[in-house]
């Protein structure tokens, strides 16, 4: 509602509505709704997966349509997925979504805990970690489509115990499990000499409202505060000048709708900085860095993880209208105001 983007993906699946199943798009989003002929949660999701809403199963025989492109009958069908397969997908993906580790690099991460350890407790971690791996994804979590999965299978079972949890006659030998052990070693020294990305040059930098809050007042150089709404810097709005932004908001959102509060915060905004070049540099200078503006407000400000922060996103628009209205194309285009 108030144009937050939220990051998605998707993928085709079929939606049983009647006795027609629609091959259709399943949408997937970072706060983990998914969209499946409407916005629904994991739990509600997993419920529509389990009444067959989201068709995992294919009968033979029933009718099928692909909008606007065909209709037919189902013959013999081989579904790839059953319904944890799918449930399983969706949540790596919204793993993915939010830069977490998912299924697959969770198990990774267990075995090199099991290689420095080695014990039964840590076994037991890599096995529960394998099992959260979509079933028909194990098989590439390695990367390697000569062993596929065999090295993974292996290590969490352990000497004499069943080398695959369908066939419990076959049992991994010790020589099986010490050939597990040097490949996963193996891959853990190319991994530590692979050269290491450099960091990025810019991060998020936290525009703190407690920076500000010692006595005294504001420090000699404030630096980023600036940044701060409200931080005493005269802005003319009109005929009335105001002693900050946060007062000339407080002047002038009284007499706008709600739902235009940051249009108006942006143009306070880009008075202010136009108003005071000096401040403008300093926004400037903070590059392309996410701009977080701390605050207990969920709408304007971000505390901790929670928050909108849409102070800090407004910051950022204004910090890229004046690095643009600097650069020679904005001029050739004839886009400088006269």
């Amino acid at each position: 509602m108030d144009g937050e983007r939220i990051e998605g993906t998707w993928r085709h699946a079929f939606v049983r509505n009647g006795d027609r199943h629609y091959l259709t798009d399943l949408f997937i989003y970072a706060d983990g709704l998914v969209d499946c002929w409407g916005l629904v949660s994991l739990d509600e999701f997993a419920a529509k997966l389990a009444s067959g809403w989201v068709a995992t199963e294919l009968p033979d025989g029933a009718e099928a349509s692909a909008f606007h492109v065909a209709t037919w009958k189902f013959a013999e069908p081989q579904a790839a997925l059953t319904a944890d397969m799918l449930y399983g997908e969706v949540l790596d993906e919204i793993d993915r979504l939010n830069d977490r580790p998912d299924s697959t690099a969770r198990c990774l991460a267990a075995v090199d805990v099991f290689l420095d350890r080695q014990d039964e407790d840590s076994r037991a971690a890599v096995r529960a970690a394998y099992h959260t791996i979509p079933e028909h994804l194990r098989i590439y979590a390695l990367g390697d489509m000569d062993r596929r999965d065999w090295p993974l299978r292996v290590l969490a079972a352990g000497p004499g115990n069943p080398y695959s949890w369908q066939d419990e006659d076959k049992l991994v030998s010790k020589k099986e499990h010490a050939a597990a052990l040097r490949y996963f070693e193996g891959l853990r020294r190319q991994r530590r000499a692979a050269p290491t990305p450099a960091e990025p040059a810019e991060t998020s930098i936290v525009i703190s409202h407690t920076n500000h809050t010692v006595p005294g007042g504001w420090p000699e150089n404030p630096g980023i505060l600036v940044l701060r709404n409200e931080f005493p810097t005269p802005v003319t709005v009109g005929a009335q000048i105001h002693p900050s932004v946060a007062d000339a908001y407080e002047a002038v959102a009284a007499n706008v709708p709600a739902q235009a509060r940051t249009a108006v915060m942006a143009e306070l905004l880009r008075l202010k900085f136009a108003q005071h070049p000096e401040l403008a540099e300093t926004l400037t200078a903070t590059g392309t860095a996410r701009l977080v503006y701390a605050d207990s407000s969920a709408f304007w400000g971000q505390h901790g993880t929670e928050g909108r922060n849409w102070l800090g996103r407004l910051l950022e628009l204004v910090r890229s209208e004046l690095s643009v209205r600097d650069h020679d194309l904005f001029t050739s285009l004839n886009l400088v105001p006269e």
